[in-house]
């Protein structure tokens, strides 16, 4: 199998800055993406290995391994430790490496056989992504299909995800070299509220208008929950600030079926406004009942 120059398959020189290799990469990604190429293999193939240049080149660290290394840059801390034992036998006298020896030295290190044709297998890269959600999104399991490096795959989301989790999807990361096992995918999650609740892990927080005559008299209050209405009584003199908690009205408890947080709601009073000149009198005869005038 021929090596890939990614430098060669980006078109870019090799001393290309970081914007070079940016731009280069969403050129090429477009072209070869496989939504725009539908059961077209050869670009499938094409959009995987402008993702794998990218993911090198952009890398400074990467990068530098690469520069030296070539296709074997994976391996390139292996190939140190290699040459730095090399030069301390050859530095023993009594310990002498011909080029054929430090073939099989380098080769045993990765439990290969360079002189009998065996090639050593290598553990596939684990690959990152990060998926955009909405805290509505979340509430229940879903399905979503994702595209990883060119692959499609098809998971399902189990409700109550919380914002920055990372999940592991075993055997989805880059495919192993030489027969290697694959490498791993780590998902992470960015969580965006639409909504009027605040989350706290598996409880919710909201606020709730209560007008001053049923905040003074008492009564009922319709409250908005994550999945519905509910009625709460409202006893009589409840102040401002009150804050009432409704059980299991939270947030689902990530991989607990059917097990959920509580809402928490506060009651804001508000005061009437706009008062017509009988409401001002009958007020001012009130304010007077109170203070004994």
């Amino acid at each position: 199998m021929n090596p890939i120059d990614y430098y060669k398959l980006l078109d870019i020189p090799k001393s290309a800055n970081a914007s070079a290799i940016k731009a280069a990469y969403r050129k090429l990604a477009r072209k070869y993406h496989p939504d725009l190429n539908p059961g077209n293999k050869e670009s499938e193939k094409k959009f995987k290995e402008i993702n794998e240049a990218n993911e090198v080149l952009s890398d400074p660290e990467k990068r530098k391994k690469y520069d030296q290394h070539g296709s074997d840059w994976k391996h390139a801390d292996q190939f140190e430790q290699a040459s730095q034992q090399q030069n301390q036998s050859t530095a023993n006298p009594g310990q002498r490496f011909s080029g054929e020896d430090f073939s099989d030295l380098f080769g045993s290190m990765f439990g290969g056989q360079q002189n009998t044709g065996r090639q050593s297998r290598f553990r596939g890269q684990d690959l990152n992504a990060e998926l955009n959600l909405k805290l509505s999104d979340v509430y229940q399991s879903q399905r979503q299909t994702i595209t990883v490096n060119g692959k499609n795959i098809r998971l399902t989301f189990p409700a109550g995800i919380e914002n920055g989790q990372v999940i592991k999807i075993k055997g989805h990361g880059a495919p192993g070299a030489n027969g290697g096992p694959d490498g791993d995918l780590f998902i992470s999650f960015s969580i965006q509220n639409d909504t009027r609740f605040k989350r706290d892990g598996k409880n919710l927080h909201a606020d709730a208008d209560l007008d001053m005559y049923t905040a003074l008299l008492g009564g009922e209050v319709l409250i908005d929950t994550f999945d519905g209405k509910v009625k709460l009584k409202v006893p009589p003199g409840t102040q401002s600030g009150t804050k009432v908690k409704l059980k299991g009205k939270g947030f689902p408890v990530y991989k607990r079926e059917a097990e959920f947080g509580d809402l928490f709601v506060t009651y804001q009073v508000k005061l009437p406004t706009n008062l017509s000149a009988r409401e001002v009198e009958l007020f001012t005869e009130l304010s007077n009942l109170k203070n004994g005038k």
